[in-house]
């Protein structure tokens, strides 16, 4: 979530967004200590006598011919660089096409048309005056060198899907909920056909999501969308819905007419955090693992007598997935820790053959990491900014954390060199926003959104142990982009890191990487030889 009134938000989360508007200690593999506990309903999810948890990866390296390495700290963009102008970094990926148009926000997707055609599609900031393509654009990256916008999409949902945008590519069809509240359209679902040309979506439908279903109570206000997931079988879009603080399983097996068939109230039933966010869905449809937003104050951070209330919840859908009548979806378990918040959304993959769970954070340890949040985390001896990390859930009932993806920056024993770097901004610099990985049946790669530190790529085939492989983090802009939440926030400034937020989508038939920035635009990026795909 983000931008302005994401700032207005009491708990300055995801929520905080245009929601209602991602030479000190080394990153070798450090550990947190006890600060970062994770705990299970059923029972604790790191068993008595486990290794301490890895919390930082390593950094990347070496980097090859070309690339521009971080002068200072993983991740850091120092606050010296920020006062002359930010010129990038990059290690083993460099930028190989742009479409910066009028900059973005918070989600994209990419679709691969049997005959080659690629096209990008990406969320862009709120409808304004001097606006001249609002809604989502399209892109046609085919030739990843010379990106071409053909039309922006402006029904509804598409005018600001805020973190919602979805492909599904089976049944080639494009996704989004109304996400927007600064005078966009909305609330809907919208639904684009992608078979016969991807450059050209034909629109299925862009329906109100105010409607119930027999057995369904009546919404106290109609669905308003801010995060959205496909199921696997593309048959059920899931929307998590800020206005009821609750998830939507809406089918839309018939994508002309899509109904509300079960709702998972996050205020009644979440045994922890009761914000909704993001969520992805097991490959059989039958599981859901859906984020529960929670926000400390800064006295929270430290008070040990303050329980972790952020984190995940696993939940059962087998009454969704089999249609039935009245479907409820139950829990099974759920998991919380106090190094992190604003939980933003997770990633059901395997690695190595065994079940594994990303989940991704908003907020660090003292909340959205504005200075205020930063310093009580460092004052606590806390990560000051969100990150991934990674959770086996070979037993549903209790997942066992495995790894924690921080970089340099996120190290506390660091907080002195990074907080002149805060001066003058609010909130997320060097924090997490959005995971992918290479292949969710055998997840080898995963690249990351970290804000102001662009994008990194780590191996994760060992998960106990991730290794950064490459990043890049690119150039400050010198004009305001107009569909840019960083912009509309009032957290950009001239020549200053980006806001890199949105998914990364990787192309292992040309070794790509696509993902957008919001004052960048549309970025694609090509890996230098053989640092991926990985063996």
């Amino acid at each position: 979530m983000k931008t302005p009134a994401r700032l207005l938000l009491p708990a300055v989360s995801s929520f905080l967004a245009l929601l209602a508007a991602c030479g000190g200690g080394g990153g070798g593999g450090l550990t947190l200590g006890g600060s970062g506990k994770s705990t299970a309903t059923t029972a604790a999810s790191t068993p008595a006598g486990a290794a301490a948890v890895a919390a930082y990866a390593l950094k990347a390296g070496p980097c090859a011919a070309g690339s521009v390495p971080e002068s200072a700290l993983q991740g850091q963009v120092p606050a010296a660089l920020r006062a002359t102008g930010f010129q990038g970094f990059s290690c083993n990926l460099e930028r190989v096409g742009q479409f910066a148009g009028e900059g973005g926000n918070w989600s994209g997707a990419v679709f691969r048309h049997f005959s080659g055609t690629t096209c990008a599609y990406h969320s862009t900031g709120s409808v304004r005056p001097n606006r001249q393509t609002p809604g989502v654009p399209v892109i046609d990256i085919t030739d990843p060198a010379r990106p071409v916008r053909t039309l922006s999409l402006t029904t509804a949902a598409m005018l600001n899907p805020w973190e919602s945008l979805r492909v599904h590519a089976g049944r080639q069809m494009l996704f989004a909920d109304a996400g927007g509240v600064m005078g966009e359209g909305g609330p809907e679902i919208d639904i684009y056909d992608l078979s016969a040309d991807c450059r050209f979506p034909q629109l299925l439908s862009s329906t109100p999501l105010s409607f119930t279903t027999t057995g369904l109570l009546p919404l106290a206000k109609p669905i308003r969308g801010h995060e959205g997931a496909i199921s696997p079988d593309g048959l059920t879009y899931y929307v998590g819905d800020l206005t009821n603080v609750a998830y939507h399983a809406i089918d839309v097996t018939n994508p002309t007419r899509p109904r509300l068939i079960a709702s998972f109230d996050m205020l009644a039933n979440s045994p922890i955090g009761r914000g909704p966010h993001g969520l992805s869905v097991s490959a059989d449809g039958n599981r859901a693992y859906v984020t529960a937003v929670a926000t400390p104050t800064a006295a929270d951070v430290a008070n040990p007598l303050v329980p972790a209330t952020n984190g995940f919840i696993i939940l059962d859908t087998s009454e969704v997935q089999q249609r039935k009548p009245g479907a409820a979806m139950k829990v099974i378990s759920s998991v919380t820790f106090k190094d992190g918040s604003l939980a933003q959304h997770t990633i059901v993959t395997k690695i190595n053959g065994k079940p594994h769970l990303v989940m991704v954070d908003e907020g660090g340890s003292g909340g959205v990491s504005d200075p205020a949040s930063v310093k009580a985390a460092c004052l606590a001896g806390m990560a000051p900014f969100p990150m991934a990390r990674i959770y086996d859930i070979s037993d549903e009932k209790k997942p066992v954390l495995v790894s924690k993806l921080g970089l340099e920056t996120h190290d506390p024993r660091n907080c002195d060199a990074v907080l002149p770097d805060l001066a003058g901004i609010g909130i997320f610099t060097y924090g997490s926003h959005y995971c992918s990985v290479d292949d969710t049946e055998n997840a080898t790669a995963m690249a990351c959104s970290y804000f102001n530190s662009g994008i990194r790529v780590f191996d994760i085939r060992n998960p106990a142990q991730p290794r950064e492989i490459a990043y890049f983090n690119p150039a400050g802009t010198t004009l305001p982009p107009t569909g840019s939440d960083h912009v509309s926030s009032g957290q950009w400034r001239q020549g200053g890191p980006d806001w890199c937020a949105s998914s990364v989508h990787f192309d292992k038939a040309r070794g790509l990487l696509t993902t957008m920035c919001q004052d960048n635009g549309l970025i694609v990026l090509k890996f230098s030889n053989g640092v991926w795909p990985l063996n």
